[in-house]
C-alpha cells in the first residue's frame, strides 16, 4: 500500500508537470519571481544614487534626457514673443470722433424767447406798415428773390435778408450743426438760442425801461437756475444777438434812452456775445459778418458765384453806395462830393428820392459788381453791412477807419490787410484834401488783380450757408464764429485769460 502524497505535491499537481523523476520538487510561483527581480532593481538603483552627487534626485538619472529624447513641452500659456506669422490679427481701431471737442448742447428754451417773437412779425418793425414779416421768412433769410435783380443773382440761393437778423439765422444754422449733443456734461460749449434783436425791435421806441429790458431779465433768471450755469457760471455758454452792441448798453432807466441793458447784467458779461459789431472796450463779445443776400447750400454754389464775380466787367475805377449821415464828421460828404466830381467814379447816392433805390438789393449789388473798389466809410455805427455785400461781390472794399473792419473781423479777414483792402485815413480825406481817386488808380493793375482774388476767395467764410440745409459742405460763417467760440471756452476751462478776439 502506498504512502499518502504530501501537501506540496497536491497544490503542483495542476501544473502539468510530468515526466519522470521531478515530482517532489517544490517550484516558485511567477509572484516569487516578479518579487525578487523588484527588489534587486531598486536595489542597484539606490547603490547608484548614493555614490553621485546630489543623488537625492530620482527624476534627473530616471529622466535624463538624451540627444534622441523630444524636447519637454512647455506649459500651457500663450508664447508672450510670437513670432510675425503666429501674431493674432490685429483689433480694428475705433473710429475717429470727428465731433471730439466740438459738440455743442443747445438749450430748449421756452418759445416765449425766441420763436413765438415771431408769430407777431409785424411788431418787430413797428415803423413800417409790413413789419419783419418778409425778412423773418425761411429762418431768417427773407423771402427768396430767384432770379430777380435784373439777371445779378443767380437761380437758388439768393434771399432778401435784412442786416439785423443774424439771431434767427443763427438758431437755424445750429439746429443743423453735425456735432449737438444731449449731454451738457460732454459739450465744448453750451448755446442759448435767444432772439435778442427781434426782442429790442418790438419795444425799440418805447419809453418805459421796464419794458424794454422784461424779456432780457426773464433770460437771466431762466438761466442762472439752470444746472448747466453751475457748471461754470456761465462761462461756457454762448448767444446771438444780431444787432450792434451798443443797442445792449442803455446806460440810465431814467427817461428815453436807446436800447436795452442786455450786455450789461453781470450774469450776461460771463457769457460770450456774438454781435455784429462788438464793443473794443469789452472782452465777452466777438464780432461776425452782417448777414449779405447769398445763402448757397454748397461748395459748388459757392464756387459757380465766385466764376462769376472773377469774369464781371469793371469799368468803374470805384463807386459808393449810400447816403450823408449826421454826427459822424464830414467824411461822407466828402466822399460823395469826390465821387460826383470823378468820370471813374459810379455814385449811388441813397438819398432823398432816390433812398427808396439802395433798398434794392439788385441795384446795389450792380454797383459793386461793375467796380474794382468799393468806398465803405462807417455807417450809422462804426461798421456798415455795405462792406460784405462788397466782398460778396468781388470789389475791393476801401476803409478810412481801421475799425470799420480791422479791429472788429477779425475771425473772418485776414490780419494781412493790404492784401485785400485800402485804408485812407479819414483825417487825410476831411484835413488834407487827399485825392481818393489818384490813391486807387495809382495801385498797378497787377496788385488790383491780386486783391479782388484774395477778395473773391474770402466770400465762403463771410457768407451764412442756407438755415435749411442738411448738406452744407463747406465752411461758412457760422462755422468760423462756432469754432471761436469753443476755442475761447477750452481757454477758460484751462484758466487762460480770454484774448481781445
Amino acid at each position: 500500500m502506498k504512502p499518502p502524497p504530501t501537501a506540496a505535491a497536491t497544490s503542483d499537481s495542476d501544473g502539468g508537470g510530468g515526466g519522470g523523476g521531478g515530482g517532489g520538487l517544490i517550484r516558485p510561483s511567477r509572484i516569487c519571481y516578479m518579487a525578487i527581480l523588484s527588489a534587486v532593481f531598486w536595489f542597484l538603483v539606490f547603490s547608484l544614487l548614493s555614490g553621485m552627487p546630489g543623488g537625492g534626485d530620482l527624476s534627473s538619472v530616471l529622466f535624463r534626457p538624451s540627444s534622441l529624447s523630444l524636447p519637454l513641452l512647455n506649459s500651457f500659456t500663450f508664447d508672450q514673443n510670437p513670432s510675425p506669422e503666429q501674431q493674432p490679427p490685429p483689433a480694428p481701431a475705433p473710429a475717429e470722433d470727428r465731433c471730439a471737442g466740438r459738440y455743442i448742447y443747445m438749450y430748449d428754451m421756452p418759445a416765449r424767447f425766441n420763436e413765438e417773437l415771431l408769430r407777431d412779425c409785424r411788431a418787430l418793425r413797428p415803423w413800417t406798415a409790413e413789419g419783419m414779416c418778409r425778412y423773418v421768412a425761411n429762418g431768417g433769410m427773407g423771402e427768396p428773390m430767384g432770379g430777380d435783380g435784373g439777371g445779378v443773382f443767380s437761380e437758388r440761393g439768393w434771399f432778401d435778408t435784412d442786416q439785423f437778423v443774424l439771431d434767427i439765422i443763427f438758431h437755424g444754422r445750429m439746429k443743423r450743426y453735425g456735432c449737438l449733443t444731449g449731454d451738457p456734461a460732454a459739450a465744448a460749449a453750451v448755446f442759448v438760442p435767444f432772439y435778442g434783436s427781434c426782442d429790442l425791435g418790438r419795444h425799440i421806441f418805447h419809453r418805459n425801461a421796464s419794458v424794454k429790458d422784461a424779456l432780457s431779465e426773464d433770460l437771466v433768471g431762466w438761466l442762472t437756475r439752470r444746472p448747466e450755469w453751475r457748471a461754470m457760471g456761465g462761462r461756457d455758454h454762448f448767444f446771438v444777438a444780431g444787432r450792434t452792441t451798443w443797442d445792449f448798453r442803455r446806460e440810465r432807466d431814467e427817461g428815453w434812452e436807446w436800447g436795452s441793458k442786455l450786455l450789461n447784467y453781470p450774469a450776461v458779461q460771463n457769457m460770450t456775445a456774438i454781435l455784429v459789431e462788438a464793443s473794443p472796450w469789452s472782452r465777452n463779445n466777438l464780432a461776425v459778418p452782417y448777414p449779405t443776400y447769398f445763402h448757397p447750400e454748397t461748395a459748388a454754389d459757392v464756387a459757380a458765384w465766385q466764376r462769376r464775380v472773377r469774369a464781371a466787367a469793371r469799368p468803374w475805377l470805384f463807386s459808393f453806395a449810400g447816403g450823408p449821415r449826421k454826427g459822424n464828421g464830414t467824411i461822407r460828404a466828402d466822399i460823395i462830393r469826390q465821387c460826383g466830381a470823378s468820370s471813374r467814379c459810379n455814385l449811388f447816392h441813397c438819398h432823398g428820392a432816390a433812398a427808396s433805390g439802395c433798398n434794392a438789393p439788385g441795384a446795389v449789388m450792380r454797383v459793386f459788381e461793375s467796380s474794382r473798389f468799393c468806398l465803405e466809410p462807417r455807417g450809422d455805427t462804426m461798421t456798415r453791412r455795405s462792406t460784405f455785400d462788397a466782398i460778396l461781390a468781388g470789389c475791393i472794399p476801401v476803409f478810412f477807419h481801421p475799425g470799420s473792419a480791422y479791429t472788429q473781423y477779425t475771425l473772418h479777414l485776414p490780419p494781412e490787410r493790404g492784401g485785400w483792402s485800402v485804408l485812407i485815413p479819414h483825417a487825410d480825406v476831411t484835413g488834407r484834401n487827399v485825392s481818393i481817386e489818384e490813391t486807387l488808380a495809382a495801385i498797378s493793375l497787377e496788385k488790383v488783380r491780386s486783391m479782388r482774388e484774395e477778395v473773391i476767395r474770402l466770400i465762403p467764410t463771410v457768407v451764412y450757408a442756407d438755415t435749411r440745409s442738411s448738406r452744407v459742405d463747406f465752411r461758412d460763417a457760422f462755422d468760423v464764429a462756432v469754432d471761436a467760440v469753443v476755442g475761447r471756452v477750452a481757454r477758460r476751462r484751462r484758466g487762460e485769460p480770454d484774448a481781445r478776439r
